[in-house]
């Protein structure tokens, strides 16, 4: 009896644990656009995925389930994930887009909204981040383990980018950075 006790107790500590884990809170994008930004100081984070991806499926599982990464992306960005060669149409800060009809026989067209952010520098997974005022601020391309995504969003969330380069950013990160990060996201 005291076994089975001990036993439903572990279990019900495991689950509340599980449920108090941070977890990316994913908008659409048609619910980005309606973001009223005139009462906004977030970032707009929009993550370019296809579901043939296989790194953009490595992020979800491994990357954007780290605790760290979305309390970052919960607290400072409002976060998009985005079908690159899906059919949604929206209006994104007075820009209409669409995808174009794909030709008879082609397997994928890559949705207007992807080209016009990514242009020239098309893969996934691909991570565009924007000001609250609607201005691209930067492409990040590519897969990233936690602790080095954690690094690429707090340079931005932060304002950091502003005051220094990303090559000094990433050697000072850990000494510098750190503190000041875990104590405004409430991490011991």
């Amino acid at each position: 009896m005291t076994k089975k006790i001990i036993l439903i107790l572990t279990l019900g500590l495991l689950m509340t644990g599980m449920a108090n884990a941070q977890t990316v809170q994913w908008k659409t994008i048609e619910q980005a656009a309606k973001t009223d930004t005139k009462n906004n100081s977030k970032l707009f984070f929009v993550d370019f995925y296809t579901s043939w991806c296989g790194w953009c499926k490595k992020m979800d599982k491994e990357t954007f389930s780290n605790p760290t990464v979305a309390l970052i992306l919960n607290t400072y960005y409002i976060p998009v994930k985005f079908d690159a060669e899906g059919n949604t149409e929206f209006t994104w800060f007075g820009e209409k887009y669409s995808n174009t009809a794909v030709a008879p026989g082609a397997k994928r067209n890559t949705h207007n909204f992807a080209k016009k952010v990514l242009g020239a520098r098309m893969g996934f997974p691909s991570f565009g981040v924007f000001k609250s005022n609607q201005q691209q601020l930067t492409v990040i391309q590519g897969y990233y383990p936690p602790e080095e995504f954690i690094i690429a969003l707090w340079y931005y969330a932060s304002g950091d980018n502003t005051r220094y380069g990303w090559d000094k950013y990433r050697k000072i990160f850990d000494k510098e950075i750190r503190p000041v990060m875990n104590q405004r996201l409430g991490i011991k």
